[in-house]
């Protein structure tokens, strides 16, 4: 089968920026190694934003903090990328000088050029579209502004990952970083399971400005049935919250296991209760 795929890279980036100045900017497409054909490729620019607490993408809606799309001029808007090449995609952001301070949100999107594929390009089809998200900062009056709402360890699961969440708003204009440290024990040997060589255990999420955002994350690596203890530590605008919990790990095939087990102890003692009864009646008579 033909290896119809791109990669479009860095996938996110950051930009501080100053009302007035004009900074430069790039994205690179790669035509993997094992590609069919030489890639055709169409780049343009389209606002980001969140619709919910999932963070589902929204590229259609203008609002306040996607005036950045206005501001960046693509200098080569359409090419194409041979098999095991990379292409830079070079562009500008222009930011005027009554530009508000906080956050300014686009993507720079690759997506296939049905157009330019005359000499030999084809246009992926099985991959509309990949893009590199623009997280603008610009400098003006800032407002920091959030809370964590909820921090959450279960007590209790049937199976292994665990899944750990946290629901987090930001009231600013501008977007914030929350960072995670999970830790993880046995509780009875006090074994450290996390943080390991290969995972610190921490991690950080970026919250969008005038939103609220559910976060959650898989804790792998722990035993399939037994006991641990679990400490999730938020840190958010200068706030901080800890939740730590023993978390029982129960499968169903050992509640079923224990389950029986209890049923054959019960029957048991019934049996011999009838029994010990029937002896009695018997010396009676």
């Amino acid at each position: 089968m033909d290896n119809n795929s791109f990669t479009v890279l860095p996938m996110t980036q950051r930009f501080s920026l100053e009302p007035g100045k004009t900074y430069e900017g790039k994205v690179s497409v790669i035509n993997p190694a094992d590609a069919s054909a030489d890639f055709a490729y169409r780049v343009s620019v389209t606002p980001y934003g969140v619709t919910d607490e999932n963070y589902t993408a929204d590229l259609v809606s203008i609002t306040n903090r996607t005036q950045i799309v206005d501001w960046i001029t693509i200098k080569e808007p359409t090419g194409t990328v041979k098999p095991n090449e990379t292409k830079d995609v070079e562009f500008t952001i222009t930011v005027p000088k009554d530009a508000p301070g906080g956050g300014q949100y686009a993507t720079i999107a690759v997506s296939s050029d049905n157009t330019t594929g005359s000499d030999g390009a084809v246009a992926i089809d099985n991959i509309f579209e990949l893009a590199s998200l623009i997280y603008g900062h610009v400098d003006g009056e800032i407002v920091h502004e959030g809370e964590i709402i909820e921090n959450n360890v279960p007590g209790f699961v049937l199976s292994t990952p665990i899944t750990l969440s946290a629901l987090i708003s930001n009231n600013g204009n501008v977007h914030e970083d929350a960072t995670f440290v999970i830790a993880v024990s046995n509780v009875f040997t006090g074994e450290v399971i996390l943080p390991t060589e290969e995972n610190s255990g921490r991690y950080s999420e970026l919250i969008m400005p005038e939103s609220t955002r559910a976060v959650t994350r898989e804790v792998s690596g722990l035993p399939g049935l037994g006991m641990v203890r679990i400490k999730q530590t938020i840190y958010y605008q200068g706030d901080v919250s800890e939740v730590v919990k023993d978390v029982f790990i129960c499968p169903i095939w050992f509640m079923v296991l224990v389950g029986v087990t209890l049923a054959a102890i019960v029957a048991t003692i019934v049996a011999i209760i009838k029994k010990h009864k029937k002896a009695k009646t018997i010396e009676k008579a």
